[in-house]
């Protein structure tokens, strides 16, 4: 079963996110044949973290839940907030095969939190900068929650309009860039 845990930083925890940045790296190796997609999301600047993403397949909801919940920087308090939601990898790939390499170009996590009838379930048409697209789920798979999206696109309005505006409460919009352990 695939699932998106998107941690979010809580204001002030820098320096000890700094501090567990190898416990974290450590953390994730574990899980490295089993990623989809990881990494940070970036501040305008790009430069300051203010979460961390991951896509994992594991076997099922409790698995989901020990992964993101025993994770040293939640274990230390340095995120605020958890998002953990079932996902379906509609483009049938890791972020490491996406055509458009590792660098260039902006890159954004973009979070459609849905309401009601389920939207944007098909791969769009022209899907070419799609590094990693699908729907987020209920733990059964049963009940559309939204869509997560990370894309290659010129800015984050471009980013945003991947998804129907109107079937969705809220659609977020993070730089983010493609994590891991440095080579």
């Amino acid at each position: 079963m695939e699932f998106l845990c998107y941690h979010r930083d809580r204001p002030g925890s820098m320096a000890l996110r700094d501090e567990l940045l190898e416990e974290h790296w450590s953390y994730m190796d574990r899980y490295a044949t089993k990623m989809i997609a990881r990494g940070p999301t970036l501040a305008g600047d790009g430069d300051a973290p203010t979460g961390s993403l991951h896509i994992v397949d594991v076997p099922d909801p409790a698995a989901a839940r020990a992964f993101a919940f025993d994770e040293p920087n939640y274990q230390a308090g340095v995120y605020r907030d958890v998002l953990l939601r079932r996902w379906r990898n509609t483009l049938g790939r890791a972020m490491w095969d996406f055509p458009g390499g590792r660098t260039g170009g902006n890159r954004y996590l973009v979070l459609g939190l849905g309401t009601g009838q389920a939207a944007d379930l098909a791969v769009p048409s022209d899907s070419h900068e799609l590094i990693a697209y699908g729907p987020l789920l209920s733990d059964s798979g049963a009940a559309w929650l939204g869509t997560a999206v990370l894309v290659r696109a010129p800015d984050p309005d471009t980013a945003r309009a991947i998804l129907t505006a109107d079937c969705y409460a809220d659609i977020e919009v993070h730089n983010w860039q493609f994590g891991g352990r440095p080579s």
